[in-house]
């Protein structure tokens, strides 16, 4: 079961660290860039609630990985740290490598939202 949990979390922040380089990579194109210097055009009123349900999956899913991250990361911390205790900064690290993916998910939503408000 641990090892299934791993690999999920595993695959979910594969995706999110895709998503965020497919984001950056489209968001700052050339063509986008020469786009926004000029007026800038609003969105189509279909495009909108799409826009809210993309940040809402950015969200959500990130902090679902994460979630799983920080558990599985957070109990093997523990484990280390009942052997060893001088292992505690590092297992912080972990643990906050593992949340980070949450505040990536955050970011790529206030950008997906500043775009559409």
């Amino acid at each position: 079961m641990t090892a299934r949990i791993t690999t999920a979390a595993y695959w979910l922040a594969g995706a999110v660290a895709i998503g965020l380089a497919a984001t950056l990579v489209f968001w700052w194109s050339p063509v986008g860039a020469a786009e926004s210097a000029g007026a800038a055009t609003p969105l189509p009123a279909d495009a909108i609630p799409w826009g809210f349900l993309a940040a809402a999956l950015a969200t959500g899913l990130s902090s679902f990985g994460a979630g799983i991250a920080v558990a599985s990361v957070g109990s093997a911390a523990i484990g280390a740290m009942a052997e060893k205790p001088e292992l505690l900064g590092r297992a912080l690290i972990m643990v906050g490598l593992a949340e980070g993916i949450a505040i990536y998910g955050l970011i790529i939503s206030i950008l997906i939202l500043n775009r559409i408000l």
